[in-house]
């Protein structure tokens, strides 16, 4: 049997040594992905899509163009919170272009996953190490629903006397059920850390490395006001486009009454793992709208017609973002 010199090895085997063919093949893929997916969701929630768009069709355009404001509002504020839990300097355009893709992609997949997904490759793009790009991560998340309740907070102590919280406080038995479940995935979580030593590390690391950026962020105010102030309008100005939907459609609520539903329904229900938290959110906003005084049939429509003008209107051009963001090898 005859052996191949070393120097034939290259020429022997051509296709593994360079298959450019592949790499165009999966980032085409990757870049196809997100349509395919989003596709397959619009068949599946058709109806939800068809009765919010003729909602919309028959509302009053100005309102609607006021919500479609606060919408891409939001899409900045993501952005500065999302430089506000980062040390490192990240480009303007490029970042708020990824927050945008994300939006799409967290529409997909439950509890932010596909919104965290897209921003840690574009960090790791930007050269942020990984155990910073995943700290940063972590501090959003745990930002954002401290900042959410503690607007709630203010908006309680500021209109005391706007809704009887007693129509929205569960019951006991509700209580017990809820305390008993966060006592148990905390007891799992500190199980797991205790027992098993490989997830263990990698934990110890990234909290170390999480507490050492957060100290250092906060003695930057100019990350602090893009953090926290970032955090604490977010909901504000998701309050803002549910009032513009409901304004369009004729709902008698103030701005302060919608505001202060939209906080408690997504401050009870807002860690339930929904894509984009579809689904819980919706119903608990509707409950308490409803509780404010606002007809059942005016308040499904204005969620209806909220979630058509926040999620299905930008769905595909995000979607054709994070697309164009794959191809150029941002993300």
């Amino acid at each position: 049997m005859s052996l191949l010199p070393l120097g034939d090895l290259h020429g022997a085997f051509p296709a593994v040594v360079r298959s450019p063919s592949a790499g165009r093949l999966v980032r085409w893929a990757l870049s196809l992905l997100p349509i395919v997916l989003i596709g397959a969701w619009a068949v599946a929630d058709w109806r939800a899509v068809r009765d919010g768009a003729a909602r919309l069709a028959s509302a009053d355009p100005w309102w609607l163009l006021a919500a479609a404001f606060f919408t891409c509002l939001g899409w900045l504020t993501a952005a500065c919170v999302r430089q506000g839990a980062l040390l490192d300097r990240l480009p303007p355009g490029l970042l708020i272009a990824s927050q945008f893709a994300a939006g799409a992609a967290n529409h997909v997949l439950p509890a932010s996953i596909g919104a965290h997904a897209v921003t840690l490759r574009f960090l790791r793009g930007q050269g942020v190490p990984l155990a910073r790009a995943t700290a940063s991560l972590a501090l959003y998340s745990l930002v954002k629903p401290v900042a959410r309740t503690l607007v709630l907070l203010v908006f309680l102590l500021a209109f005391p006397d706007v809704l009887d919280l007693g129509r929205l406080v569960p019951d006991e038995r509700t209580s017990l059920v809820v305390a008993g479940s966060v006592a148990g995935a905390l007891a799992v979580a500190a199980l797991l850390l205790t027992v098993v030593r490989p997830v263990r590390r990698p934990v110890l690391a990234l909290t170390r490395t999480a507490l050492t950026d957060a100290r250092l962020l906060h003695t930057r105010p100019s990350r602090v006001l893009a953090l926290w102030g970032g955090a604490a309008a977010t909901p504000l100005l998701q309050a803002s486009v549910i009032a513009s939907v409901g304004a369009s459609f004729g709902l008698s609520l103030s701005w302060a009454q919608v505001t202060l539903a939209f906080l408690v329904a997504s401050t009870a229900v807002g860690a339930v793992p929904a894509p984009g938290g579809i689904g819980p959110v919706d119903a608990a906003l509707v409950f308490t709208l409803v509780a404010f005084g606002a007809p059942m049939s005016l308040a499904t429509a204005t969620v209806i017609g909220y979630r058509v003008l926040t999620v299905w209107v930008p769905l595909l051009p995000g979607t054709l973002v994070l697309s164009v963001l794959v191809q150029r090898k941002v993300l």
